[in-house]
């Protein structure tokens, strides 16, 4: 199909997860929706990863002392004992390479096929190692578990660059935890690195870096979804637009496209202003201002934000897998209404 990149102010991006069955019916539902609106295309994470990083404890079965709900777990104030620090932590695989190799090959037969768009790249959605970590592992155990996790996560991008071809391949970081801690609303400190920003943007710019060129490197900045509510609405874009700028300058290749949430009701140019400090130069910027059955206020959120910056494309402000197949479709039906 000789479709061309659409410009950027005519593209819809999705963030991750899709609730569809399975991954062909997610590359089939989009494409057919938003045609030839799209770039760069998720599978879904259909299956056990609609729960987001939740099938991740499955890689501690050997170790279920170090999972944040066992009561077996050492007091956080008390540390590890020497013994304790000493236990080798073997995990079990991540399998996110698995899904997305996987994943991968329905892509090819799709666009070999005429359904997926010569132009439009397979996009895999990686959290990062914070979220696993902070969410999943015990406090006690976090300054252990983490390199150990980034080790492994590393291992899954260079197993998934290797089996996919550069030209094809985006790769997005999955960041809600990161603005959790910066928000201050997460419940349990990150102790074991400071200052805490830094910590957080050095182990962003780390895993962004092991990206080879070519390969297409996006940013979500995610306020959470549960219950389609965020953790915290942000007051505005400022602390976002702090970290944009902070991984522009940090991270040794091109961003290629950043992606930040709006809420429902922010329907004022306040919100965007920050935006105004953001020099993206050729990354793309994505703003989720895309509402389920809200196509007049998606439009008039995308109106104030043009007022402030006048390229970016248009998203959800999450992912959809926990949404309902009937707010999927309206998002999609107003996604094609705002676009062309």
């Amino acid at each position: 199909m000789a479709l061309t990149s659409p410009s950027v102010s005519k593209t819809v991006h999705f963030v991750g997860s899709i609730c569809l069955p399975d991954t062909p019916t997610v590359f089939q539902e989009l494409c057919l929706s938003q045609l030839p609106h799209l770039r760069r295309i998720p599978d879904g994470e259909t299956g056990k990863r609609g729960g987001f990083i939740q099938f991740q404890k499955d890689i501690f079965a050997d170790y279920p002392f170090l999972l944040r709900e066992t009561i077996s777990a050492p007091a956080e104030e008390a540390g590890l004992s020497e013994a304790q620090k000493s236990i080798e932590i073997n995990l079990k695989p991540l399998e996110y390479d698995q899904f997305a190799i996987s994943s991968y090959k329905e892509f090819c037969k799709l666009r070999d096929g005429g359904a997926i768009p010569q132009h439009v790249r397979f996009q895999v959605c990686l959290p990062t190692p914070i979220n696993i970590v902070c969410n999943l592992v015990h406090p006690a155990w976090r300054a252990k578990v983490e390199p150990i996790y980034e080790k492994a996560m590393l291992g899954v991008l260079r197993r998934i660059q290797d089996s996919i071809p550069v030209k094809d391949l985006s790769i997005q970081l999955d960041a809600p935890s990161e603005f959790a801690y910066l928000e201050g609303v997460a419940t349990v400190p990150v102790d074991w690195f400071s200052p805490v920003k830094e910590g957080l943007i050095e182990r962003m710019v780390k895993l962004a870096s092991a990206i080879d060129d070519g390969v297409e490197l996006g940013f979500h900045f995610c306020y959470g979804d549960f219950g389609h509510k965020h953790f915290t609405d942000p007051k505005d874009v400022g602390l976002m637009v702090e970290v944009g700028t902070a991984l522009l300058h940090a991270v040794p290749r091109p961003i290629n496209w950043i992606h930040m949430p709006v809420p429902k009701d922010r329907t004022d140019a306040a919100y965007f202003s920050p935006l105004k400090e953001l020099e993206l130069g050729t990354t793309e910027l994505y703003l989720g201002l895309l509402h389920m059955n809200d196509e007049q206020g998606t439009r008039e959120r995308k109106e104030e934000a043009k007022k402030i910056v006048s390229e970016f494309g248009i998203s959800t402000e999450c992912g959809m897998g926990r949404a309902t197949e009937d707010e999927l479709n309206s998002v999609l039906q107003i996604a094609k209404k705002i676009l062309n």
